[in-house]
């Protein structure tokens, strides 16, 4: 790897013989603590590539880009750039809203480089090769802590989910995901649909719910969630995670680290970052490194999954831009479901209010302390998993929206209802030219 200047606008890095253009190389991305720029994310990336590429290789690669660093706002961008490398290749896929785009697929050390200069923080491949882009060869069982749920309840959870996974003859392979939660990766053969996978997801959510009622939830709606949440829709058609050695936009710069199972009952996300990561991998190399040798069978979960529906377990919600199943209950939160006149089973209408739209993070936090500062006496009533920050996605956007829920708030005390402060949804504008 070679480099010019740290003055010059451009530097060049090498990597398996092909030269990168790096544009902007001393630009801060990650300003408030760690202090990293731009080329050192680019290094970073070229000392793990073995490991990154294992990740990627022959995916489809959506691209999350970070142009301003890692404190500003991202954009997914599902289309590669138009004026490509030679050596860069794509393939067309085929979205659930009947859509196609051409994606980027990375193959080298090269290509992480140059999607790395593109901004790219985090590495997001769908779960398919490029050869056969309709049938996934990897589960992936996302642990998503609500508010105020611990470390050390993601670890045990984690550890659940390896037992279900073992039982169903599977083999797991855990990370940090870099964040707050966990991942585990499941190698499998690439013999069955996204239905299928994400159907087997959700068996495994709710048969690790069953072990540990107290701290996972396999609950789509997070005003009925508790604990740790298992994403099984993360396995639904046209949904990515961050692959292995990414790094996300933390002020520390964090990684989404391989871990040995051995370690994940001790191991502390705060010790795996941009920083650190590289000296870990020389000595231990990639930790995943024999995932693709570990492929299983899905049919264990599935006959779970015949058990589950057999039981009146059916199926579950689906995100938003997905066509409605038959089998599927309401897609409509229960504290906005219209009451029916034909008796159910009592379900709770949780009274929840959106605070602050955002897409800066920051400011929608400070308008929920704007709020707590006119609402006092509602502000002390709430519980810490009563502050809900959803990080939302649109089709190019992402925003913060924060909602609270006030069942805990005497009705006395809950405030009338009042426009978000801030109220930035970069999606309203396109939602309204779709509404008929």
């Amino acid at each position: 790897m070679s480099s010019s200047s740290d003055e010059s606008p451009v530097e060049i890095v090498t990597a398996g013989g092909r030269r990168v253009l790096v544009t902007h190389p001393s630009k801060p991305y990650f300003a408030q603590q760690a202090k990293h720029t731009k080329l050192d994310v680019v290094q970073y990336y070229l000392a793990v590539a073995d490991g990154a590429l294992a990740g990627i290789r022959d995916r489809p690669l959506v691209l999350k880009r970070f142009v301003n660093g890692a404190h500003a706002p991202a954009f997914y961008q599902k289309r590669a750039p138009q004026k490509l490398p030679a050596w860069l290749r794509t393939v067309t896929l085929a979205f659930p809203s009947g859509r196609t785009a051409a994606e980027l697929v990375v193959d080298d050390a090269a290509g992480v480089a140059y999607v790395a200069n593109l901004g790219c923080l985090e590495l997001h491949p769908h779960p398919v090769r490029s050869h056969d882009l309709e049938h996934p060869d990897e589960l992936r069982v996302d642990l998503d802590p609500g508010p105020g749920v611990s470390w050390d309840d993601v670890r045990k959870v984690t550890l659940e989910v390896r037992a279900v996974l073992e039982e169903m003859r599977l083999v797991g392979w855990p990370k940090t995901s870099g964040s707050r939660g966990m991942h585990v990766l499941v190698r499998i053969h690439p013999r069955y649909t996204f239905d299928e996978v994400r159907r087997a997801a959700l068996a495994l959510s709710r048969a690790v719910e069953r072990r540990v009622p107290a701290l996972a939830t396999s609950k789509w709606w997070k005003e009925e969630r508790h604990g740790v949440f298992i994403d099984y829709n993360q396995n639904a058609k046209d949904r990515t995670t961050c692959s292995a050695y990414s790094v996300r936009p933390t002020p520390d710069a964090r990684i989404s680290a391989p871990l040995r199972w051995d370690e994940v009952a001790s191991c502390e996300p705060a010790d795996f970052t941009l920083t650190t990561m590289p000296a870990r991998f020389r000595e231990l190399g990639d930790l995943h490194g024999g995932i693709d040798e570990s492929a299983g069978a899905l049919e264990a979960l599935l006959e779970l999954a015949v058990a589950d529906e057999a039981s009146g377990l059916g199926d579950a919600p689906w995100p938003p831009h997905f066509r409605k199943r038959a089998s599927e209950g309401p897609r409509v939160a229960p504290s906005r479901a219209k009451k029916s006149a034909a008796p159910k089973a009592a379900r709770v209408r949780m009274p929840l209010i959106t605070v602050a739209n955002s897409p800066d993070k920051e400011a929608a936090l400070a308008g929920l302390e704007r709020w707590k500062q006119r609402h006092p006496e509602a502000a002390a009533q709430l519980a810490v998993d009563d502050v809900l920050v959803d990080s939302m996605r649109g089709r190019s956007s992402t925003w913060t929206r924060i909602r609270l829920n006030l069942r805990h708030v005497p009705e006395a005390l809950r405030p009338p209802p009042e426009p978000p402060d801030p109220d930035d949804d970069p999606t309203r504008d396109w939602r309204k030219s779709k509404a008929p």
